[in-house]
């Protein structure tokens, strides 16, 4: 019936019984905004031998996933169980069955996003993936709709809720890094396993979606310089603040003609900035265009409830032009197919930045003028140099600012400066960014 869509669900955790909730608890609400019935038929997991605090009577509960990606009484799939596999699979499966597809997975959009794209194209259905970017706040829905007729000129994110907690409690606590991740496991904030989350691979996953969008490349992942936040201490942020600058988590994305530059990395951002008063597991983005200026989107980047929000407002948006979704609706990536096209990721070597430089050095005379004549060899000029401890331990922090100058550079320097015999290798490199807006 063309007045019903009929949903099936893959994945009962946190993010799939959000999605479920509001289905069922909000039906009216939906239909009432739709002018037709979005219902729940069918949901799969793997552990079905629990307590759900939901009522599932109407529900078809199944352990098999081709039970929902085959069944001839579902319309639109909804996957939530994240990574690449087995993942990938029931979503091919279910749009060769002519399903469209509905998921907050960004690690499966990231890697295959693409070849995803094209079959659901080629059996004339739609996917869905708002939630894989941001959780409940919409900047894809912002930068696919809202923002294109521009150009878009730069987009930064802080796009990790459990980097950020982490960051800000290291600032307002004064808690080291190692302190507030075990805190941050203990709370539910981290997994067990953190390492995509405060290694920064998450946040590349998504940066290299958005980015994507915003230019109208093909997607590449594999290609995000990638930095976590495990080497910043509590000294660190300190040392910032004093300076003027927060240190947060960031994607980036510029372009550049015929290339593109993805990264992130811990970064300074000037503390009058907007992007800096983000805190705690909050997200944002801030979105460049060249006639819309400056925007920027705000919220909660996870959990279940913002998460199955983002998740059910695409439900809405292919329920509204059902059957004929993939006919109606802006293409998923911003971009016709055919003007897609695989823009090259500017290597990082060639990027250019201002730079916050900590060296751990022995107190010994000379130690600093060598590190500053290497650095004016390579052409590197600095802001200003710090050494506020002396003698308290056997190496002390050397602090440099510079002004801009190019990556590459700046690395040929640094493996100059570590050869010397009273530096450690070790040195610890921000980079700094400066914002219109």
């Amino acid at each position: 019936m063309m007045n019903e869509v009929r949903v099936g669900l893959l994945g009962l955790g946190t993010i799939g019984l959000g999605a479920a909730r509001i289905l069922i608890e909000q039906n009216s609400l939906i239909s009432k905004r739709l002018g037709k019935n979005v219902r729940l038929v069918a949901a799969c997991d793997r552990s079905l031998d629990r307590t759900f605090d939901l009522d599932f009577s109407d529900v078809r509960l199944s352990d098999q996933a081709s039970d929902i990606t085959t069944a001839d009484d579902i319309d639109l799939v909804i996957e939530l169980i994240g990574g690449y596999e087995p993942a990938r699979t029931f979503v091919t499966q279910a749009i060769e069955h002519g399903k469209h597809i509905v998921t907050a997975n960004k690690a499966l959009i990231a890697k295959h996003g693409d070849e995803l794209f094209a079959l659901a194209e080629k059996h004339g259905v739609s996917i869905g993936f708002e939630a894989a970017v941001g959780g409940g706040i919409p900047c894809l829905k912002t930068l696919r709709e809202g923002l294109a007729a521009n150009h878009i000129t730069a987009i930064y994110g802080i796009l990790n809720g459990t980097c950020n907690y982490i960051l800000t409690r290291m600032e307002n606590e004064g808690l080291d890094f190692s302190e507030v991740l075990n805190d941050a496991q203990s709370l539910g904030y981290a997994e067990a396993d953190p390492t995509f989350d405060i290694e920064g691979i998450d946040t590349a996953h998504k940066l290299s979606i958005i980015s994507a969008m915003a230019f109208g490349s093909t997607i590449h992942f594999d290609e995000v310089f990638t930095e976590g936040i495990s080497k910043i201490s509590a000294d660190d942020i300190l040392a910032a603040k004093d300076l003027g600058y927060r240190i947060k988590l960031l994607g980036i994305a510029k372009p550049h003609g015929d290339q593109v530059e993805m990264r992130v990395h811990p970064t300074l951002v000037p503390l009058n900035a907007q992007i800096a008063q983000v805190s705690d597991s909050y997200n944002a983005v801030q979105i460049s265009g060249d006639f819309v200026e400056h925007t920027i989107s705000f919220g909660r980047g996870a959990g279940e409830r913002p998460t199955a929000s983002a998740v059910i407002a695409d439900v809405m948006d292919i329920a509204r032009v059902f059957p004929d979704g993939s006919n109606h609706l802006a293409p998923p990536m911003g971009f016709i197919s055919s003007a897609r096209t695989r823009l090259a990721t500017m290597p990082m070597n060639e990027v250019n930045c201002e730079y916050y430089l900590r060296f751990m050095v022995k107190d010994e005379p000379g130690v600093i003028a060598a590190i500053t004549t290497i650095l004016a060899d390579q052409g590197i000029s600095l802001e200003a140099v710090i050494q506020k401890e002396r003698h308290k331990r056997q190496l002390v922090p050397v602090t440099l600012l510079t002004h801009e100058t190019n990556e590459g550079n700046l690395q040929q320097a640094i493996a100059r400066i570590t050869q010397h015999p009273h530096i450690d290798a070790n040195v610890l490199i921000l980079r700094k960014e400066r914002f219109d807006a």
